[in-house]
């Protein structure tokens, strides 16, 4: 009876760790990186003028243009491994919704030009803190393995 007892509380145990698990990594997904900028919650896209790209939060992706079309990737393009996205300034698009910000992408281009620098940002994590960097420290493990997508 003892031998019971223990194996109904051990499944009971786990079940309660798995559901906590899984509340868990729910809460994450979506969620904006650690180097974008604090205060906008209700924002799906950033433009990054210095690398001329956006960021799309819900999928953690950046979309750039490259080899004629718009690409969809975890990483930045090669020529940007080494581009700070911490200090760099992020545009938060508060005005559009839809999935393809690259519409406006001659208009963000020459509005938000390389080295545009608005109002001063604070980013949401530490530069130091390496949870969810989304900057091309695995980037440079996994050169050219992006989702590709038109």
């Amino acid at each position: 009876m003892k031998t019971l007892k223990l194996i109904a509380l051990g499944i009971v145990l786990f079940v309660t760790g798995s559901i906590h698990a899984q509340v868990s990594v729910s809460v994450n997904i979506g969620s904006p990186p650690l180097w974008g900028p604090a205060g906008y919650a209700e924002v799906d896209y950033y433009y990054l003028p210095d690398v001329q790209s956006y960021y799309d939060i819900r999928a953690s992706q950046f979309i750039y243009f490259g080899n004629g079309r718009w690409i969809r990737s975890r990483y930045l393009p090669r020529q940007y491994r080494n581009y700070d996205l911490y200090s760099g300034y992020k545009v938060v698009l508060t005005d559009y919704r839809g999935n393809s910000p690259y519409i406006h992408y001659k208009n963000h281009k020459t509005k938000y030009y390389k080295g545009y620098k608005g109002k001063p940002q604070r980013t949401i994590g530490n530069k130091h803190d390496n949870r969810n960097n989304s900057n091309n420290k695995k980037g440079n493990e996994n050169k050219g393995k992006g989702n590709k997508k038109h």
